[in-house]
């Protein structure tokens, strides 16, 4: 059983590839701040003539995640393009070019903070003020960091009984906000799966996201794109899906999983090699954090 290839960080592998697909939460900052190295990687990335798209499972359009970033000074030099989870949300219930998302009806429940109403406004729904006056639930994530999956069951039982299917704007199950470990829209929707509910997911590891990255960076062949993200079950699984080499940040979300390396550090191979075969995703390499 061969052990993932550990890297000390891009440069070692910058001349394989010509397109990178990056996550952003656990990879480029930690929701407050960028991580130390990031926008020097990056700069160095475009300096090699690297095409970088920026793949979020944020529950909001990309203009809210671009001035997020900008307001962490990683402006739009940075990088060459973005797509988000929302985005996609948002694409889904404006075309309605599938069965499931065309037999939705117009009045939309909002599970969700204010900041991601913009994956629906503008598209002539209606919004409800309770499930029992919807016709669908859209899934956005907890109001408040913190909060945990039963102070959303009162909602998820409403839902349920309204037999609402559910749209989640956000596949990912947590994400790290500064030191912190908090619940995405992924775990809320996973709990109204085993309730019995009917959701459809936009977002990573779903396949039409990667497609949207592909044709935003423009390079044909798919052997050039690396994908960096910190997520087994999303970023590795969608680019494995994909077709894809990626990278596993380390330093993300499975820190402790690994054995809470120091931040930076190389981690245990063993470690590494049975926590991927344990999820079924297999990244191509591991690197301690995005830098150069």
């Amino acid at each position: 059983m061969a052990d993932i290839r550990q890297i000390s960080g891009i440069a070692e592998v910058i001349d394989h590839y010509d397109g990178f697909i990056l996550d952003l939460w656990g990879v480029l900052h930690d929701g407050e701040r960028p991580y130390p190295g990031v926008p020097d990687c990056l700069d160095r990335m475009r300096a090699a003539g690297k095409t970088l798209c920026l793949l979020s499972n944020a529950p909001r359009r990309t203009t809210g995640v671009i001035e997020k970033l900008d307001g962490m000074g990683l402006g739009r030099e940075r990088y060459d393009h973005v797509m988000t989870s929302g985005e996609a949300t948002y694409e889904a219930l404006r075309d309605r070019d599938d069965p499931w998302h065309a037999a939705l009806g117009r009045r939309l429940y909002h599970i969700g903070p204010e900041r991601d109403t913009d994956v629906y406004e503008g598209l002539g729904y209606q919004i409800a003020a309770t499930p029992e006056e919807a016709d669908f639930v859209v899934n956005t994530g907890i109001v408040t960091f913190g909060e945990t999956v039963a102070d959303y069951q009162p909602q998820l039982d409403a839902c349920l009984a309204a037999g609402l299917p559910m749209i989640c704007a956000n596949p990912d199950l947590v994400v790290m906000v500064g030191p912190m470990l908090v619940i995405c829209a992924g775990t809320l929707a996973a709990r109204y799966e085993e309730m019995g509910g009917d959701v459809r997911q936009h977002g990573k590891p779903y396949a039409p996201v990667y497609e949207r990255c592909f044709k935003l960076l423009g390079i044909d062949d798919s052997r050039r794109i690396l994908a960096v993200g910190d997520s087994l079950r999303t970023d590795v699984a969608g680019a494995n899906a994909a077709g894809i080499d990626v990278a596993l940040v380390t330093a993300g979300i499975h820190q402790e999983e690994l054995g809470g390396a120091a931040w930076g550090a190389a981690v245990d191979p063993v470690n590494l090699r049975a926590l991927a075969d344990a999820s079924g995703h297999m990244p191509t390499y591991a690197v301690p954090s995005l830098r150069w």
